[in-house]
């Protein structure tokens, strides 16, 4: 029996021990939890109101533990705000004054343009001398940012010039010296930059400013009215020539096409403008970026090399993409339509339609054109994917490229209809497209924005390209015949191409010249004019199916049979 009681104080000792030691461990685990919540209430709250010796607390705490990372590191954020706001109290002046001096000196450029917003108006300012390829430069640019959507126009500093003069008398006016030339010229940037500061204050996104802004003076001036005064973002592009054959083409577009040299002898212009260019040359100051804090744009040999300084924003980067792959090169370019299909001949849109026999006359015709032109200058030839563009080229003794790009405007669920089934199937649509051509969208099909949006790639291309020609569908033709000519986006869906005639356009400076070249085969004729807003013309939901067809062109099912008939059978 004693052996028995020992035997159950022994059990009785053993169980205080165990619960004495579990209760020890909770409360050591207890504390180390309460301390890794107070260093995460100090985490998030900032510190509220701990004072600076509950930091040194925590951290001794801390320190303790077998986790001296973490404790550094909750150290360092919750010392961060407790410093800036002892630095920011009051007494703390010299110590405040301190740190903002420090942080002008530090990142003066990153704090001025952060404050100019990436969406804010874009000015662009072309530096260089005469016969650089700046306007040429500037007016590609603005095209090809218009067709972007992006609102852009150019300012041309000698236009404002020609105002103050009723004739250009001669190179004097250039001079350094020549005072009353240069109050001139100065006064005709200084209005070019206003016009272009309106310009944009009426909600325009880019101007560009084609002037020489030689020296430094002139382009810091320019960059702090921008900046400072205005809010405007500001990109310089220097244009830089080294190549003798494109500035001696540059200098013979100059005496050609310049309004300083029309009444001029061509021996009399070439002296002026030469004397003219060694004037700018002892003024010219080239950009520095080690003397300039601009951010600026070198192009060199009109997109041979260039080289980009501070360059940054949206509409930067993608000007900066376009012009390295520009190129100053003459160009001629051929735009035909397919030869009459079956389609023009029913009065029916779209569709994948072959060649009339008219068509396919056409089509001979074509290559005999363009094979006589191979063994002096041999072209390129770009199609559609579509049937009837295929078939037009296929005699023309060159390579041909398919592009998708080209396909003529998808009309949804009115593929393959004449105008008089659209009327009777769907005249809310069919007003609807009169009423806004430009930016109607077939159901289920496309719109001229649309085509637009693909053509843009292509016609990037084709600013570089020589003696292509494109055989394409009227209103993809329209898009492009738009955008080499600068035509209003509005105008581009009534632009008239008709079938069986070459639009030749060849380039001058920035400009193109048109030629329409009509092939001796008889077609259709698919233009449809513009509807006008009138009591038998109008454009109404609500219009009666004479008034909505009145401008329909005819076609095989409206005209007298007897009209498609050959002379013979007519007769018989």
């Amino acid at each position: 029996m004693a052996l028995l009681r020992i035997q159950s104080d022994w059990y009785i000792y053993f169980w205080l021990l165990y619960c004495k030691i579990y209760s020890a461990i909770i409360w050591l685990f207890g504390n180390h939890c309460r301390g890794t919540d107070k260093a995460r209430a100090v985490i998030t709250s900032g510190i509220g109101g701990q004072s600076l010796g509950s930091l040194h607390r925590v951290r001794t705490r801390r320190k303790k533990t077998q986790q001296y990372h973490r404790t550094k590191h909750v150290v360092a954020l919750a010392r961060r705000p407790s410093y800036k706001r002892i630095v920011m109290a009051p007494g703390s002046s010299t110590a405040h004054a301190m740190m903002e001096d420090k942080e002008k000196l530090l990142a003066p450029a990153t704090i001025r343009s952060r404050r100019i917003s990436q969406f804010a108006p874009l000015l662009i300012a072309l530096v260089g001398l005469p016969a650089r390829g700046k306007s040429q430069l500037a007016h590609r640019l603005a095209r090809h940012l218009n067709w972007n959507g992006e609102s852009t126009k150019v300012f041309d500093c000698s236009e404002y010039r020609r105002r103050h003069m009723a004739l250009y008398g001669s190179h004097d006016i250039f001079r350094a010296d020549n005072q009353q030339g240069s109050a001139i010229r100065r006064q005709s940037a200084h209005e070019a930059v206003q016009d272009a500061v309106i310009w944009l204050k009426d909600g325009n996104s880019v101007a560009i400013f084609d002037g020489t802004n030689i020296t430094r003076e002139q382009r810091r001036e320019l960059s702090d009215y921008c900046l400072s005064d205005m809010g405007f973002r500001i990109l310089f592009i220097e244009c830089v020539c080294e190549d003798q054959e494109l500035l001696e083409r540059n200098i013979i577009e100059i005496l050609h096409y310049s309004a300083d040299y029309k009444d001029m002898s061509e021996e009399e212009a070439v002296d002026d403008l030469r004397k003219k260019l060694e004037h700018y040359m002892r003024q010219y100051e080239p950009i520095d970026a080690g003397l300039e804090s601009i951010g600026f744009v070198r192009v060199e040999n009109m997109g041979e090399t260039v080289t980009a300084h501070k360059v940054a924003g949206q509409k930067e980067s993608g000007i900066l993409g376009y012009l390295s792959g520009m190129r100053g090169l003459p160009q001629t370019i051929y735009f035909t339509r397919h030869g009459e299909s079956e389609y023009n001949v029913l009065g029916r849109i779209g569709g994948d339609a072959a060649l009339s026999a008219r068509g396919q006359l056409y089509a001979r015709a074509l290559a005999d054109y363009f094979n006589a032109m191979a063994t002096i200058d041999p072209v390129s030839v770009w199609t559609s994917e579509l049937r009837r563009t295929k078939q037009t080229a296929a005699d023309i003794h060159a390579v041909k490229r398919p592009v998708r790009a080209l396909n003529e405007l998808d009309a949804g669920i009115c593929e393959g209809l004449t105008y008089e089934e659209m009327q009777e199937r769907f005249p809310q649509e069919f007003a609807w497209r009169d009423q806004d051509k430009l930016r109607y969208r077939y159901p289920w099909g496309e719109s001229y924005i649309d085509i637009m949006t693909r053509l843009r790639p292509v016609l990037s291309a084709l600013e570089d390209e020589h003696n292509v020609v494109v055989v394409g569908h009227q209103a993809v033709l329209r898009c492009m015949l738009g955008y080499f000519l600068d035509a209003k986006l509005d105008e581009l869906p009534y632009m008239n191409v008709p079938l069986h005639t070459i639009v030749k356009l060849t380039s001058y400076g920035y400009k193109y010249k048109v030629e329409m070249i009509k092939l001796p085969v008889e077609c259709v004729d698919t233009y449809r004019q513009q509807p006008k807003v009138r009591a038998e013309q109008n454009c109404s939901i609500n219009r009666s199916t004479a008034e909505a067809l009145t401008t329909v062109p005819s076609h095989y099912d409206t005209l007298p049979s007897n009209l498609w008939q050959s002379p013979t059978e007519a007769q018989l």
